[in-house]
């Protein structure tokens, strides 16, 4: 993992931040590169299920694969993890044009949540995030793919006239702070959210592990169907680990609607 360059006081915060919100660390931050390179793929090479993953796509070769594991946390939630050695957002390969949407794979992923809730669910209920490197404890690129918060998803609705194309300040906070955003039109997530929220700037681009991505689905008021894009940034010093999975309920209330 590239570590960035910061002051000796300013590392400590964060870890200080941590600890005074208990915030688990995980014992093992490569658990989930040896769940997927050690299990997973050796039983998929052998013509078996991917247990204990539950899908595995290889299509594009090992290195640009990723397989879907159900996560610990929750009823609904499932991780999209990279079969590639790809750390996670700071990671500078996800940045090449040749670099796979991987975002859309995720969406396509949904599935396994309605699986798992027992039955369709809106569009505008699902979400996707993957946190910066700061605000996780896995060192192995992923996705989580779970319900939104209820919150939210009514936020998104209430401030639909307010999102563009283009990139603006959410005017609602979450969890007290700010997040950019800006709609994708369409059925499917054709653009790739992680090089959308590159083109933000330099400032951004050249500092990606900092960044969170959360992308919800949506069904805008003139029926088109769609997508928000929200991404946020690390800010110690208001103990903001960029963690976009805050966006997310593992409850899956939306789903008992």
């Amino acid at each position: 993992m590239r570590i960035e360059k910061i002051s000796p006081l300013l590392a400590v915060l964060p870890l200080l931040a941590f600890a005074a919100t208990g915030f688990p660390q995980a014992a093992d931050p490569d658990a989930l590169k040896k769940i997927v390179r050690d299990r997973c793929l050796p039983n998929y090479e052998q013509g078996k299920p991917p247990a204990p993953c539950v899908a595995l796509d290889v299509s594009r070769g090992i290195d640009k694969g990723y397989a879907i594991l159900k996560d610990r946390n929750g009823a609904t939630q499932y991780l999209l993890i990279t079969t590639g050695v790809i750390t996670g957002m700071e990671d500078p390969q996800l940045l090449e044009s040749s670099s796979p949407n991987y975002f859309a794979d995720s969406w396509a992923a949904r599935k396994f949540v309605e699986e798992r809730a027992g039955k369709s669910l809106p569009r505008d209920v699902i979400s996707l995030a993957i946190n910066s490197s700061f605000g996780r404890t896995q060192n192995q690129y992923h996705i989580h793919v779970d319900c939104v918060r209820p919150d939210v998803r009514q936020a998104l609705k209430d401030l639909e006239a307010e999102i563009g194309d283009g990139w603006s300040t959410l005017k609602t906070p979450f969890n007290d702070h700010f997040y950019k955003i800006r709609k994708i039109k369409g059925e499917t997530l054709t653009p790739d959210p992680f090089k959308l929220v590159a083109e933000q700037g330099e400032d951004v681009r050249g500092a990606m592990g900092r960044q969170t991505i959360v992308v919800v689905g949506a069904s805008f008021k003139d029926g088109t169907p769609g997508f928000y894009v929200l991404s946020d940034s690390v800010n110690i010093g208001a103990f903001n680990r960029a963690s976009g999975e805050e966006l997310q309920d593992h409850a899956c209330q939306l789903a008992d609607r």
